[in-house]
């Protein structure tokens, strides 16, 4: 991938990741916090989180364009190394999202005890927080690569 209207696809696909990932933390804690919420998401919850997880991948690929294609610094190899991160964050979130789903949906037929539910509760929100906080560095990191030189002193007025 590398364009679409003469703007690089990376810049574009990257708004899912930053709208998805959060979205996708939020529900799954959630879902996991409330059995009777994610029985009302139901595929829901796994869904969203699949389209997440499919979407790092796209944008990393269209971002290895862009990194071959634009001036290379410290700062663009930096959001490179770091958007590599992404997908094994994203990649629990799913697999907790489809655990979540899974369980809640059995729990109709047996309980499951309050120590279960709790841990998996942490685990969900300790994967959760790591995406979230992973994805904010990553962009970050993208934001001070594209825009370093892009102001100019009288800017500052």
């Amino acid at each position: 991938m590398s364009t679409l209207n003469g703007l690089p696809v990376h810049i574009l696909l990257v708004h899912i990741v930053v709208v998805f990932v959060p979205l996708t933390a939020l529900a799954l804690i959630v879902c996991a916090l409330s059995p009777a919420v994610a029985r009302r998401c139901g595929l829901l919850l796994p869904v969203l989180a699949f389209v997440t997880v499919a979407s790092v991948p796209l944008t990393t690929n269209a971002g290895e364009w862009l990194e071959h294609n634009v001036e290379r610094n410290d700062l663009v190899r930096k959001h490179a190394e770091l958007g590599d991160g992404m997908l094994p964050w994203v990649g629990g979130l799913f697999l907790l999202a489809v655990l979540v789903w899974w369980f809640t949906r059995a729990a109709s037929t047996r309980s499951f005890s309050g120590a279960l539910r709790i841990g998996a509760t942490v685990l969900c929100a300790v994967v959760a927080v790591g995406a979230v906080v992973d994805v904010y560095r990553i962009g970050d990191s993208g934001a001070k690569a594209a825009w370093q030189d892009a102001l100019t002193s009288s800017s500052d007025h």
